[in-house]
């Protein structure tokens, strides 16, 4: 239980200074397809409060991945909501 909190607490990051998670970070916990956990929130967005979820720009994307030497999140097509 210890080694699966720490390797949650590895995907929680900070962007205009709330804690976030990558909505594929969130879809692999929940063994779902990104865009169908990304659907289901849209299709639902009335049980979240307004500040939920919002999409990264590009510049916050971009230094997001600098972050880290080897970056499997290239090839997405959309920049990735949080």
């Amino acid at each position: 239980m210890k080694k699966e909190l720490q390797g949650i607490k590895s995907l929680i990051f900070e962007v205009r200074g709330r804690q976030i998670m990558l909505d594929e970070d969130l879809a692999a916990i929940y063994q779902v397809e990104t865009r169908v956990l990304n659907q289901a929130v849209k299709r639902n967005i009335d049980r979240f409060p307004p500040e939920f979820m919002f999409q990264l720009t590009a510049e916050e994307f971009q230094n997001l991945k600098s972050q880290f030497v080897t970056s499997s999140w290239g090839g997405r097509r959309k920049l990735p909501n949080v």
